[in-house]
């Protein structure tokens, strides 16, 4: 993260659902992620009864959990456990009988307004999660690039203007930052180097609004040290504003312990190495896959995810940025995705 750039104050307004277009709708139903559904986004909405859902410390989570009426909530407790064994493997519910939907909590706080779903394991207790949202085309935008561009696979399913999501697994870097940064249980070289690779891939793919509270940082004990990634966990803000700012983490004040841990303990020509390591990565995933990052380009091109002045305003800044007036040239944000991604083969090539 850019050492210089935090401590932006960006209010973000509330960003309008984009319905998905007919060319997205193929594009995901080729691709398996568009599937019959056994539960819908607004059956969910059918709950009667809810109850602040308050953490341990007593702090508000700002999600509620929610209650059914009783001849409701057999069926769709069944439902909800067949769609998260579709989303989960290939088995079916023949592999998943031992599981049971513990909780289902509600936030009307986010854009997405999601219902996120406790499934436990009857045998051991251990327990997962998973999320029902409003099927947005700029989140599946953000889900689908993550997947093709990113270390990280991303699970979902979508029917009409159902979203169904898996659960990001990490600590959110609002708590990470809180509760892990000043402590000894992880590397913190390791953090850097990601946190700078993360900013590099969120300007690449233009994934927006990268706060602590919308990240997670996965922490994974290795045989010499620890493993760190940091991932997103809210793709709301894909392409939609027009700050180049808005792309760079290291631009939030939200994010400052993060933006003076990378300044302690990198320097800037590192910086710069792992900069050109995630954009060769980058690069590389574009060529494993070029057909479908082309169609799924071309699909999000017939959608409005954003305005045309942001589209004007967010052009100019990546070409002043990049110092590349071709990013002058796009007429949406597919197109400077698109252009972004053409010109890493460029950069590297020198």
């Amino acid at each position: 993260m850019d050492a210089g750039g935090a401590g932006a104050d960006f209010r973000t307004e509330r960003k309008p659902a984009v319905p998905i277009g007919p060319r997205l709708r193929e594009y995901l139903a080729r691709e398996g992620r568009e599937v019959t559904l056994p539960v819908s986004y607004e059956r969910l909405r059918g709950y009667n009864q809810s109850v602040p859902l308050i953490e341990r410390d007593g702090t508000d989570t700002l999600w509620e959990t929610v209650a059914y009426p009783q001849d409701e909530l057999e069926s769709l407790s069944q439902g909800l456990l067949e769609t998260y064994a579709s989303l989960r493997g290939e088995g079916g519910m023949r592999v998943f009988r031992h599981v049971f939907v513990d909780r289902i909590d509600y936030c009307a706080f986010g854009n997405s307004q999601p219902f996120r779903i406790r499934i436990v394991n009857a045998y051991n207790e251990n327990h997962d999660y998973f999320y029902v949202k409003i099927a947005d085309a700029s989140r599946i935008a953000g889900l689908e690039l993550e997947h093709l561009l990113s270390p990280n696979r991303m699970h979902y399913l979508t029917e009409l203007s159902t979203l169904v999501e898996e659960h990001v697994t990490g600590i959110p870097g609002d708590r990470f930052a809180a509760r892990w940064l000043e402590g000894t249980n992880y590397h913190p070289v390791r953090l850097a180097k990601e946190l700078i690779k993360f900013e590099e891939r969120c300007l690449v793919r233009l994934l927006g609004d990268m706060r602590a509270y919308n990240f997670v940082v996965a922490v994974t004990p290795d045989f010499d040290a620890t493993s760190i990634r940091v991932r997103a966990m809210d793709f709301d803000q894909q392409c939609y504003n027009g700050r180049i700012k808005f792309y760079l983490p290291g631009s939030f004040k939200e994010n400052r312990p993060f933006v003076d841990l990378c300044a302690q303990h990198i320097n800037a020509a590192t910086a710069d190495q792992y900069r050109v390591e995630e954009k060769s990565l980058i690069h590389r995933r574009h060529l494993a896959a070029p057909d479908r990052v082309k169609d799924l380009l071309l699909a999000l091109a017939e959608l409005p995810l954003s305005t045309p002045d942001r589209v004007v305003e967010l052009a100019s800044g990546l070409a002043d940025h990049h110092k590349d007036k071709g990013f002058l040239g796009a007429k949406d944000m597919a197109g400077l995705i698109e252009h972004s991604l053409d010109r890493l083969g460029r950069v590297l090539r020198g």
